[in-house]
């Protein structure tokens, strides 16, 4: 499966884009006319530039506005295109992108437009090149594929082709079986983009919006296949028009890029096991059975209100670790890790960002299997020298530079729990307050890096993204977007943000970077947690009386019920599948919180009662005020 990425998609210089393409791993590049205009190096050094970092040209573009001009201004066109073609030449590449012309002062005509690229095609033989032809979606004349295909199929000329881009034909949702019948031969090149759904001018929803596939609402793999189909084994390229990417570091995005290809090459083969456009094989998707662990960064003078927090939720000391500064803290089936120690990258982590949720551990079917796929699709693996008589839990890092652990169901984590740890008799500081699992963790990021840890997320395992919706906080937006697996035992919800003045800015300022915010456990009944937590000494986040006023009105509750969470300080919320019960610690050092959910067959996350929380958590992070540490 070859690959390549249009300069157009990356910021910076020519050759800051070409060391990022190549350090990505792509093979190819399409050259965009402008990075080359405003380059002070000749065509001929752009070329050399290019092969000097083992990448090939796979397409120079673009050249507008030729079929189907009138006769004053036709000659004009084929003299631009002779320009072009020695461009190429100097360039070394032989394929040149036309797009359906947008002059308002063309005529239509099929038979014209194929007369037009036979003469075109006639002058590429010449020279060796060949000319690929792309419907755009808002073309004056030819806005369809499948009319593109018929001016190629009349023009009768093997230097001539076709071009198919996903987004215009996905945007003006032309039907994607169109595409089986098309002889592979004549596809020339595939570019490849994604796009959330809009409502909007396809000129601009083109032009600022686009995005990696994977990363948008658009069915991009069926196009995909749909083109596998044909037997196509030429180049998969990106071309990503997005003001975000134009902003941030081509590196990253050159590496969403090419993740993005490998993984939608991955599905593409699962799916049409004929297709050519096969990446190395690699172990499908991982399933998650569980989140097996999270394990906190603290020191000494941090921890004990870090523990006195965790064991108010009813969490008991279980077990230390033979020869680390580790206790463990264990209630259902959730496990916390208190890691004190002085020495490797918990310590490094507590010293960069401070008292942090700085490691995931998932429970997989086959951890080798998941490392595997994880570093194929460009994550960085992460190991350190364990001690004697330690397991190595194969790992990898995550968002913000965290870790993500991949333990083998079953016996591998009991392992590690009865070989590295020494149980403790009993913890009369907590009795349960009956939470049975984590329900979801939440990671705050920057409003950049959302897609790119969607993407990480849903390339990896077996989760699935879910709609983005606006998190109200009383001092801005926050975007938050849910990865998830079928059957919950996975559930991420990012928030991304880009304003410091949120309770997400103010987290990822004060820690200095993404990271765990808060983790959400399950209990079946939580008014019963509530009231074990009230025993423990557990003081719930205060919610506004006013809120309680509103919510009996919205839902129709019964007073008895609203006086109940009154008093427990419990938020509701509903859905068309069920009911929701939230309640919430107070934050702990500088942003990060607990909350304890009772789902009734809801399936969202409480968005509607974001901002009341919000809004009393950032009561206690008031200028003036110090956290307390």
């Amino acid at each position: 499966m070859k690959t390549s990425i249009a300069t157009v998609t990356l910021s910076g210089t020519l050759p800051d884009k070409l060391d990022a393409i190549a350090a990505a791993g792509f093979d190819g590049v399409e050259i965009f006319e402008n990075d080359l205009l405003i380059s002070d190096e000749s065509p001929r050094q752009i070329g050399r530039m290019v092969r000097d970092r083992g990448l090939e040209i796979a397409l120079f573009q673009p050249f507008r506005d030729f079929e189907g001009m009138p006769e004053t201004l036709r000659s004009r066109t084929f003299d631009r295109a002779e320009r072009k073609f020695d461009l190429m030449q100097e360039l070394v590449t032989d394929l040149i992108l036309v797009c359906s012309n947008v002059s308002p002062v063309s005529v239509g005509g099929l038979d014209r437009a194929a007369q037009d690229f036979h003469e075109l095609g006639e002058r590429a033989a010449m020279r060796g090149l060949r000319v690929g032809y792309e419907a755009l979606a808002w073309g004056r004349h030819i806005n369809d594929h499948r009319d593109a295909w018929e001016i190629v199929r009349r023009a009768d000329h093997p230097a001539i082709g076709l071009v198919l881009d996903s987004f215009h034909s996905l945007a003006r949702k032309i039907e994607i079986n169109s595409i089986r019948s098309l002889p592979k031969e004549k596809l020339f090149i595939l570019q490849l983009a994604d796009a959330p759904l809009l409502d909007m001018d396809l000129l601009q929803w083109s032009r600022h919006y686009r995005n990696m596939p994977g990363e948008g609402d658009l069915p991009v793999t069926e196009f995909m296949r749909a083109v596998a189909a044909t037997g196509y084994d030429g180049y998969l390229s990106l071309e990503i028009f997005n003001d975000q990417f134009r902003g941030s570091s081509p590196t990253v995005v050159a590496a969403d890029g090419y993740r993005s290809l490998m993984y939608l090459g991955d599905e593409v083969a699962r799916a049409e096991p004929s297709s050519r456009l096969r990446p190395k094989a690699m172990p499908p998707r991982a399933a998650v059975d569980s989140v097996a662990f999270v394990e906190f960064a603290a020191a000494e003078e941090d921890a004990p209100r870090l523990e006195a927090l965790i064991r108010g939720l009813g969490f008991a000391a279980v077990a230390k670790h033979r020869t680390k500064d580790v206790t463990l803290f264990r209630q259902g089936d959730i496990n916390l890790l208190i890691n004190k120690d002085g020495h490797g990258f918990a310590n490094s982590s507590y010293l960069v960002h401070g008292a942090t949720a700085y490691a995931l551990g998932l429970m997989v079917e086959d951890a080798e299997a998941a490392l595997a796929r994880a570093v194929m699709l460009g994550a960085e693996p992460f190991s350190q020298p364990p001690n004697p008589g330690e397991t190595a839990i194969p790992a990898i890092r995550g968002v913000g530079g965290g870790l993500l652990y991949f333990l083998d169901r079953g016996a591998k984590l009991e392992g590690v729990w009865e070989t590295e740890f020494e149980a403790i008799d009993g913890d009369p500081a907590t009795s349960s307050a009956s939470l049975v699992a984590v329900d979801h963790v939440a990671q705050t990021v920057r409003y950049e890096e959302l897609s790119t840890w969607q993407l990480f997320y849903t390339s990896i395992l077996q989760t699935e993204k879910t709609p983005t919706v606006d998190i109200v906080d009383p001092a801005g937006l926050v975007r938050s977007q849910v990865v998830q697996n079928a059957s919950g035992t996975l559930r991420i919800t990012m928030n991304g943000t880009e304003n410091r003045n949120t309770l997400a800015g103010h987290f990822l300022a004060e820690t200095l970077g993404s990271g765990i915010q808060h983790l959400a456990f399950r209990t079946n009944d939580i008014f019963a947690t509530a009231a074990a937590l009230a025993e423990n000494g557990f003081v719930m986040l205060a919610i506004s009386p006013n809120y309680y006023e509103d919510l009996e009105a919205r839902f129709g509750l019964d007073p008895s019920l609203t006086e109940r969470l009154r008093s427990q300080n419990i938020l509701y919320d509903r859905d068309e599948y069920g009911e929701y019960f939230q309640l919430y610690s107070p934050s702990y050092g500088e942003g990060f919180f607990f909350e304890v959910v009772q789902r009734e067959g809801y399936r969202g996350y409480g968005a509607a009662n974001a901002i009341f929380r919000i809004a009393a958590l950032k009561k206690q992070l008031r200028p003036g005020r110090v956290p307390a540490k």
